[in-house]
Formats: structure tokens, C-alpha cells, sequence
């Protein structure tokens, strides 16, 4: 009916494959599904310098801890003269505290055996510093120090380990017991004040000035002649 120049073209509709997707920013979903390899647990390492460095240091501070004070165990360190009493080196200060009260601790402990105790404060008397340090032969001291009938025994951890053990007793029992009556001289202060300065330390002098006093300590005190001359002086056999 109609020319055949006139008819329309028919278009003929092929199917064709997409082309395939790839993108080189995406991850390959199959590497992602597959489980991660476990850690391999590290081989340990060994430590740095800086942590050998500490432990030789901290080595070195124990070992010369030990070296500066004397162990209870040497039998050569011992102190003429007081072999009827018992001696404590300490201090009546509060500055450090665990010393104070390491002081305070082996002072309750040895007063409860009632034996002669020549107690030396080395805060109020500075000379009792020098006079351990020679005996001991070293300048650094650790509060409390204790000699048992001339015999070197040792400090506050000694004491308490003694004490528990009932080896304190055994070598306090042949001290003799005395009465620990408060003296009535020094009110138990073991220390007076010096009656030459007045406790200044300081004496005038008509041609020289003032000068340093003699007799008494840098406190200005004197020690009670009647605690210090003779701790073991008052016995139970000698109270009427």
C-alpha cells in the first residue's frame, strides 16, 4: 500500500553482555571473606639498656645498704664497759617518722624487762653521734641502735624479731633488775640544765669575751649524773 521508500526501517534490537565491572579502588570481596591469620606471638625481647641500667643500680644501692651497717651476726663489734646494762642509741626527734616510732617501739620493749638502760638521744646530745660512729666504724646510722651487755645486737627489725622469738629475754636475764622509778634529780630527761651557762652554751670572760662553755653540750645541757654515772645503781635488793 505504501512505497516502499516511505516505510519506516525496522530496528532490530540485539542483546549484548554488559562489560564487566572493575574498579581498582574496591577491595576484592573474596579477600575480605577469608578469615585474617592469627598474630604469631612475638619471641619475648630481650631488655632495653636503659632497663639493665636500673637493676644494676638498684644491685648496687642494696649491696652498699648492707655494707654500711654493721649485721648482727659479727661478735667483734662490742662496747667496754656495759657489760651490766643495756645501751639504746635513738632519737627523740619526729622528723622522720618510721624512725620515731622504731625508737619509741624497742624503748616500750626493752623498759618492760626492768633492766638498766643507759639510753643516749643523739638529738639531744650531738657527741653520742661521733661516739657510734666510731664504734661502728661508719657515718651512716639507722635509729635505733642496741648493745645488750657490751654486745653489738642491732636495730629496731633485731629487736622485734628477738622479741617474738624469746631470745631477748634469754639475753637480758642476767642483767640485774633494777626499779624504773622516775629519777627525781632529772624528772627522767637523763639531761640537766647546765649550771655554769645557764643552758646558753656561752660564757663571758673579762679579757677573752664569750666564749664557748666547756662543760655542757651545744644544747646547753648537761647529763644527769646520777642516770649516766650509774644506770644499774638502784636494784630491787637496795629498795627498803
Amino acid at each position: 500500500m505504501w512505497a516502499p521508500w516511505l516505510s519506516t526501517p525496522r530496528r532490530i534490537h540485539t542483546k549484548s553482555n554488559p562489560p564487566p565491572f572493575s574498579c581498582s579502588s574496591f577491595k576484592d570481596i573474596q579477600s575480605l571473606c577469608e578469615e585474617e591469620p592469627k598474630p604469631q606471638p612475638e619471641s619475648p625481647k630481650s631488655p632495653s639498656i636503659f632497663h639493665r641500667v636500673r637493676i644494676s643500680a638498684s644491685l648496687l644501692r642494696t649491696r652498699s645498704h648492707r655494707n654500711a651497717y654493721p649485721q648482727p651476726s659479727k661478735p667483734s663489734i662490742t662496747l667496754p664497759g656495759a657489760d651490766q646494762r643495756v645501751i639504746l642509741y635513738f632519737t627523740s626527734l619526729r622528723v622522720v617518722r618510721k624512725t620515731f616510732e622504731d625508737c619509741r617501739a624497742v624503748r616500750s620493749i626493752l623498759r618492760g624487762f626492768h633492766v638498766p638502760i643507759d639510753e643516749r638521744d643523739l638529738s639531744m646530745d650531738c657527741q653520742f653521734m661521733d661516739e657510734l660512729q666510731g664504734i661502728l666504724g661508719c657515718n651512716k646510722l639507722t635509729m635505733p641502735v642496741v648493745f645488750i651487755a657490751g654486745r653489738y645486737i642491732g636495730g629496731a627489725e633485731e629487736i622485734r624479731q628477738l622479741h617474738e622469738s624469746g631470745e631477748l629475754k634469754k639475753l637480758v636475764e642476767r642483767l640485774p633488775v633494777v626499779d624504773r622509778s622516775v629519777c627525781d634529780l632529772c624528772g627522767g630527761l637523763r639531761f640537766l640544765l647546765c649550771d655554769l651557762c645557764d643552758g646558753s652554751h656561752k660564757v663571758y670572760m673579762e679579757k677573752m669575751g664569750f666564749k664557748s662553755c666547756s662543760v655542757c653540750n651545744v644544747n646547753g645541757l648537761i647529763r644527769c649524773p646520777y642516770c649516766s654515772s650509774s644506770p644499774h645503781r638502784r636494784t630491787k635488793s637496795m629498795i627498803k
